[in-house]
């Protein structure tokens, strides 16, 4: 679903079969959370007319396309679709996509419009080739003084200095989970769904500072029909395992029990269908709850790192953590 067709639904009657991650999505900067830091200075070049080309890096699901849309829509108003431009580099990451559609909106862009510029957003910038970088840079210089520039992207490194140096880079670090439980509570409450507190700090877990990942899991567990969302709900939809789940798996592992750490595994893997690179994403994020000494829990880091090293590469997810599982009871 396009920017431009979520924003033509807004003043439509919202009913429950709406997306709610379009229908939430904050429309002021104001309304932006867990980057409260970033959005007021940018509130700031707003308000004084000073808007400079901005790049935006961090995660996905954390207000990067949120708070762009919400730049558009506090500078123009009613008129921000007339005057902002929206293309995703991953789907159209070459050369004549930097000659083309962004330069002939560039062009249209005058000096005697009574907003002064117009915005070019560029989704997952990093996504780009590196000579679509080096002719927006030769855009960026050439539209100056009549187009400003927004570009977000997963990984800043990828995005070459001469662009850098260009804009105010601001860096959107994954949500906490308190910013999380703030919006799950406003949708909850605006949807009539009641939420247990386990099932908040399932879905802030499960959500791993992601709120679009946090919104879709509120609504997926609404959807199943029951009254009252809990833990159980929550990491059956998302697929996610319990955080005790793994510490447990692991454990035994440490302990010597290889078998019983292979059968929890299988467990996850086979009769939960959880992903291998999720299993070792979670374990990642509870390697600090073991309690472990120091030197033990370096080794596990750096099982967990080649694991997952191997698993990106295309190895077997299931024999590479029965490899690491291995590898620990050994120790």
């Amino acid at each position: 679903m396009s920017e431009a067709d979520a924003d033509g639904a807004d003043d439509a009657v919202a009913t429950r079969d709406d997306v709610w991650v379009e229908k939430y999505r904050p429309q002021r900067l104001a309304d932006v959370v867990g980057h409260e830091t970033i959005t007021e200075r940018i509130q700031q070049y707003v308000a004084g007319d000073d808007l400079p080309n901005l790049l935006f890096a961090g995660p996905a699901g954390v207000g990067k396309t949120t708070t762009a849309v919400a730049i558009a829509k506090e500078i123009y108003g009613d008129d921000w679709r007339e005057h902002f431009l929206e293309l995703n580099a991953s789907d159209q990451r070459g050369i004549d996509v930097v000659r083309g559609r962004i330069k002939d909106f560039a062009r249209t862009s005058f000096s005697g419009d009574k907003y002064g510029f117009r915005i070019i957003f560029l989704d997952e910038a990093d996504a780009l080739t590196s000579d679509a970088q080096s002719a927006l840079r030769r855009t960026m210089e050439q539209f100056s003084n009549n187009t400003r520039f927004i570009l977000s992207c997963n990984y800043s490194s990828r995005i070459i200095d001469p662009i850098q140096s260009r804009c105010a880079v601001f860096r959107f670090p994954p949500l906490s989970d308190e910013a999380i439980r703030e919006q799950i509570e406003i949708v909850a409450s605006e949807e009539g769904i009641e939420v247990e507190e386990s099932g908040y700090d399932a879905i802030a877990y499960a959500a791993d500072g992601d709120m679009r990942r946090a919104i879709n899991a509120l609504q997926a567990a609404a959807a199943t029909g029951q009254t009252v969302v809990d833990e159980e709900a929550v990491y059956e939809i998302t697929s996610t395992a319990r955080p005790e789940e793994v510490l447990e798996m692991v454990e035994h592992a440490i302990d010597g029990d290889f078998l019983a750490a292979r059968a929890a595994l299988e467990s996850l893997l086979i009769d939960r269908g959880i992903a291998g690179g999720d299993v070792i994403d979670q374990l990642h994020r509870s390697v600090w709850d073991l309690e472990l000494e120091e030197q033990a829990t370096v080794r596990l880091m750096d099982r967990i790192g080649e694991a997952e090293y191997r698993i990106v590469e295309g190895a077997d997810e299931r024999i590479q953590l029965e490899a690491m599982l291995a590898s620990l009871a050994l120790e």
